[in-house]
């Protein structure tokens, strides 16, 4: 990242925490709208509680196994679709169905099947499924397939077709897949835990915080969700990009 963008970056943030702090002092009113400096004292009191631990990981295996069946799951399916057409005329209704039906009625309907604690990572996946299969089903077909043809003439194997053609074409969908599809796998994650409540959860401290009105601790919880979800989306796309330049070194 050039240091100009970092700097936009950084000049964004201050402007939105000014936005903040001046709409606090002018509302005075804590319970509503706290002001970024309580919400950081907030932030450090839960970070130092003796259950902050047991709370990030909870929710985060939770979300992140979810996350990751689900890119699999999908990714697997959408490589089938490709070579396929039943495959992908199968699936269709599934995909529209996900995409149409909002998050809650998901989570109240899969209450009736599944336990609270494998809730979250059950919806996480059911939210990353159809955006994982949607991106890489579309650079399956993009790829060149006339490179694909000049490979089976010369009786190159399908492992090394997926290193050196596949994997190098479908590059910026994987990507994409998996910057857009983490955010929403944590945001509806989250929110299955909030109507869910699984012990010791982050979804269980939003709700609890919620009828209290401890709306610092409200905010606070949610400043933890936005960096835990920042930083995992960019270790994935890092992880993600690495995996390519070793793929190219081979």
């Amino acid at each position: 990242m050039k240091l100009s963008n970092i700097i936009y970056k950084i000049v964004a943030v201050l402007l939105a925490l000014c936005a903040w702090q001046a709409a606090a002092h002018f509302t005075n009113l804590p319970i509503l709208l706290p002001s970024p400096l309580d919400v950081l004292e907030g932030f450090v009191s839960i970070w130092k509680g003796q259950m902050f631990a047991v709370n990030i990981i909870t929710t985060f295996d939770n979300i992140v196994s979810g996350f990751l069946w689900g890119f699999f799951a999908a990714a697997f399916f959408a490589v089938l679709a490709g070579r396929f057409r039943i495959i992908r005329e199968l699936l269709w209704p599934y995909m529209i169905t996900i995409k149409s039906v909002p998050v809650a009625s998901f989570i109240i309907i899969a209450l009736l099947w599944i336990s609270t604690d494998d809730l979250s990572g059950f919806i996480s996946f059911l939210m990353v499924f159809p955006i994982v299969y949607n991106n890489i089903l579309e650079g399956y077909k993009s790829i060149d397939q006339k490179k694909i043809e000049v490979a089976k003439v010369f009786g190159i194997p399908f492992h090394k077709q997926l290193i050196y053609i596949y994997l190098p074409e479908m590059k910026p969908f994987i990507i994409s897949a998996c910057s857009t599809s983490f955010g929403l796998a944590w945001k509806s994650g989250v929110a299955a835990e909030f109507i869910a409540l699984p012990f010791n959860s982050i979804g269980e401290q939003l709700y609890y915080s919620k009828i209290y009105f401890e709306s610092v601790d409200l905010f606070s919880w949610t400043l933890i969700l936005v960096v835990i979800s920042f930083a995992f989306e960019k270790l994935m796309v890092g992880a993600i990009k690495l995996l390519y330049m070793g793929v190219e070194k081979l």
